[in-house]
């Protein structure tokens, strides 16, 4: 079974920092593509960033110069690293991996920008 837990959301003031993480139950190896994806209240899901197996990113122009997506094969966790951080980025944040078997998604975690 393939699980994703995502935790480090919460309540940020805008241009602050947040690090959101992502544990899974598989080698991160497994995946062929790592990432998060973030869901606006009234939104459809969209493409935060991703990181393919051989460490290639996609970024959101909006992600690009202030999110980045970091593995730690050890401790098999996917960290998004948020900077300068702005009222629209409020969102559900979803962690995502893609395995031979299909695609699977993490519950989700809060992320709130005040402005």
């Amino acid at each position: 079974q393939v699980q994703l837990v995502e935790s480090g959301g919460g309540l940020v003031q805008a241009g602050g920092s947040l690090t959101l993480s992502c544990v899974a139950s598989l080698n991160l190896l497994s995946f062929n593509l790592l990432g998060w994806y973030r869901q606006a209240p009234g939104k459809q899901r969209e493409l935060v960033t991703t990181v393919t197996i051989g460490g290639d990113t996609n970024s959101s122009d909006s992600a690009k110069g202030r999110f980045t997506i970091i593995r730690d094969t050890i401790k098999k966790t996917v960290y998004l690293q948020m900077n300068s951080l702005k009222p629209e980025d409020t969102a559900v944040y979803y962690c995502y991996g893609r395995v031979w078997r299909g695609d699977y998604w993490g519950q989700g975690t809060q992320v709130t920008v005040s402005s």
